[in-house]
């Protein structure tokens, strides 16, 4: 078994240089590979200007002239989609392009232009298109239910089936203009927080217990969150949010306009709330969200016993939301270079067998898949992005840590179910809704973890790593569940007419944390800015799904280890060919029942226990 607990050379060397390093200071194998997809900016923008141009000949001009002439039938309308289909893929794939290299540095000006330039054009795209769905929908029942039966549209009746699910909620061809038109404008606050968050705002220095300085950035504070330096934790906690809070009004106003944005779509599409708007489109029952809700708000006694007990094991006085990173045992670290986590994370995928785990290790180290390290303006965080002719990248700020190490089998769950869905589906049924797309990646991180108690023999390492799967539970379940419900009653505040202002928010989110954390924590008053800095909060109603994934994806890995991988497999390829809970019902999971949160509650309550007969009392000493 190779030692994958050590940290080499070239990562300690960024951590001297405090993870600032310039962008041409990473070396190409540390980098994505963005080049497969263009070799240069040259080469995109010969692209981009051919698409840009719309002369005779080319799709977008092909398509302007079937306009008006839907009602001739399947023919004409299977043309239609084509064309449209063939642009839509290639401007993904200019857009994919510039927005990897825009999160590389979002200071450079360069790719900042690239990236409005195909941002632009597909707004200008969306307008040109908005005739498509209002005259479609113009045809009458007979017509509609006479096209999907078509043989001409049989490779895209999945893709005509959800449009016409929105007859009700599409408007007349000049109005559906109007709202595309006005899609640029109304991007506005998620653009300029990005922007803001990203690129333009800085924090204090910070002090540890010995008196020395600290960089903080949003890349190194989850790594100070997770420190046995008491002082560091409390000094980056309130740097990070007393920073958000000098800028309460602002970022109050640029949520308050997000929040408007999607009223206005949901009342100009005739939607009774913002949150049926969201949810509508992928056939998800406002009740499914609500449940959500009401389950892990029943269960917060789980919760509230846990914060007990780590307030008893951590020997405090008070628990402050500054400490519930901080690891339990001491004087263990659980530490991986990227390249050791990246086999560690092929070999834990054993289960789904042999081929799973030859794409992803060629993804991962052949194709070059991931973009490593922090580097001066990079984008924070990690996500997995491409397109239907891309590999499926990843971005992380890697650091070498135990959640670092999560993190990358976290996102390299998304990057494979990319992957499948891609090879298995056409264009038009390629991509996985949202609802989805927390399974397969929280999947993953469950087969990671379970791997790391297999091959751990210190019994000290094993119930670290318990306490950390806890923490995540808590960070990936109930902190989501909290942000869904922040999100829904700010959207409901405005849609009752209440304003949001930064003492109703700052207010409302106290009230939340105290709610969720219950009597063990104290609520530090910084907390109220939190919300502050969510960019998931600008992304419609996205936060309970990494809640409702971690569930289907716990049910799912038992599913596996008891009956082998084909279903999961098929729950990958399925793209979106089916809407999101037939999917996941097919695979052996049904969301539309309480009982996978039950089961994930019942999950943090074994390992709870778990935890306790570790700690309690022979194993450790907790300081």
């Amino acid at each position: 078994m190779k030692n994958f607990f050590l940290i080499l050379g070239y990562l300690s060397q960024i951590q001297l240089k405090e993870l600032e390093m310039n962008r041409s200071e990473i070396l190409a194998h540390d980098k994505w590979n963005v080049e497969a997809l263009y070799p240069s900016i040259e080469m995109w923008n010969k692209d981009f200007n051919f698409w840009k141009e719309q002369g005779p000949g080319t799709p977008w001009d092909q398509i302007k002239h079937l306009k008006g002439r839907l009602k001739e039938g399947a023919p004409i309308v299977a043309q239609l989609l084509r064309l449209y289909l063939e642009l839509d893929r290639h401007l993904s794939k200019l857009y994919v392009y510039s927005h990897l290299r825009h999160d590389e540095d979002v200071g450079n000006t360069e790719n900042k232009e690239a990236h409005l330039k195909i941002t632009t054009l597909q707004h200008d795209f969306r307008k040109d298109m908005a005739w498509i769905e209002p005259e479609l929908l113009q045809l009458s029942e007979a017509e509609l239910h006479s096209l999907l039966q078509s043989p001409e549209i049989k490779p895209y009746r999945f893709f005509l089936e959800k449009m016409v699910r929105l007859k009700p909620h599409t408007l007349d061809a000049p109005q559906e203009e109007m709202l595309a038109r006005a899609g640029l404008a109304l991007d506005t606050s998620e653009r300029i927080f990005s922007a803001f968050n990203n690129a333009d705002l800085k924090f204090p220095k910070i002090l540890d217990e010995k008196g020395e300085w600290h960089e903080l950035t949003q890349g190194t504070y989850m790594m100070y969150m997770g420190s046995r330096d008491r002082v560091l934790r409390k000094e980056a906690f309130q740097a990070l949010h007393k920073t958000y809070g000098h800028f309460q009004n602002t970022l109050c106003e640029l949520i308050h306009g997000q929040v408007q944005k999607h009223l206005f779509y949901a009342k100009s599409r005739k939607f009774n709330s913002c949150l049926e708007a969201a949810l509508f489109p992928h056939r998800i029952d406002t009740k499914v969200y609500r449940a959500l809700i009401e389950t892990a708000r029943a269960h917060l006694p789980v919760l509230h016993n846990y914060m007990a007990l780590r307030k008893k094991w951590m020997g405090v006085e008070e628990l402050h939301l500054y400490d519930l990173r901080a690891p339990l045992i001491p004087d263990v670290e659980i530490k991986m270079d990227f390249e050791q986590a990246a086999h560690m994370i092929v070999e834990s995928v054993a289960p789904l067998k042999e081929n799973y785990q030859h794409i992803l290790k060629k993804g991962l180290f052949e194709q070059r898949w991931v973009d490593r390290y922090e580097n001066e303006r990079k984008r924070s965080g990690a996500y997995s992005s491409g397109c239907y002719d891309s590999y499926p990248y990843i971005l992380m700020n890697y650091h070498g840590r135990l959640q670092d190490i999560m993190t990358l089998a976290h996102e390299a769950g998304h990057s494979m179910h990319s992957y499948f869905s891609h090879k298995n589906q056409p264009y038009q049924d390629s991509s996985y809704v949202i609802f989805v797309a927390e399974v397969a990646s929280t999947f993953n991180e469950e087969l990671t973890l379970m791997h790391l108690l297999k091959t751990l023999s210190d019994p000290k390492k094993k119930a670290y790593l318990i306490n950390q799967k806890i923490d995540d539970l808590r960070s990936t379940f109930f902190r989501q569940v909290m942000f869904a419900e922040f999100e829904l009653k700010i959207h409901e505040s405005v849609e009752q007419g209440i304003p949001l202002t930064p003492d109703y928010l700052n207010k409302m989110y106290l009230e939340l944390n105290r709610d969720y954390f219950g009597p063990s924590v104290v609520i530090d008053e910084e907390i109220q800015y939190e919300w502050a800095r969510i960019p998931h909060f600008y992304y419609n109603f996205y936060v309970y799904q990494y809640a409702t994934g971690i569930s289907a994806a716990y049910a799912l890995v038992k599913k596996v280890l008891k009956e082998g991988p084909e279903d999961y497999l098929e729950f990958l390829s399925a793209g979106g060919s089916r809407y999101p809970l037939e999917i996941l019902k097919k695979a052996g999971v049904d969301m539309t029942t309480p009982d996978p949160i039950r089961e994930i509650m019942k999950r943090f309550e074994e390992l709870t226990r778990e935890l306790e007969g570790a700690l309690n009392p022979p194993l450790l000493e907790i300081n």
